[in-house]
C-alpha cells in the first residue's frame, strides 16, 4: 500500500510541476490586455471624434435623396 502511494504522490508532483511550466495561461492573459487596450482607444477615438462623426454622416444624408 506504501508502494501505491508513493508512485501516486510521485506522479501528482510531476503533473504539477508540469502544469507550473506551461505558459499558456500567462499568453492568454497577455492578449486579455492588449485587447482591453486597444478597446479603450478605440472607444476614447470614437468619443473624441463623435461631433466630427456626425457632421460627416449628416453630410452625406443631406446628399441622398
Amino acid at each position: 500500500m506504501l508502494k501505491l502511494f508513493a508512485f501516486a504522490q510521485s506522479w501528482a508532483m510531476d503533473v504539477a510541476e508540469s502544469l507550473n511550466k506551461r505558459e499558456d495561461g500567462q499568453t492568454m492573459a497577455e492578449y486579455g490586455v492588449v485587447l482591453a487596450v486597444i478597446t479603450l482607444v478605440v472607444v476614447v477615438a470614437i468619443t473624441a471624434l463623435s461631433g466630427s462623426i456626425k457632421g460627416a454622416i449628416d453630410s452625406v444624408t443631406a446628399i441622398l435623396p
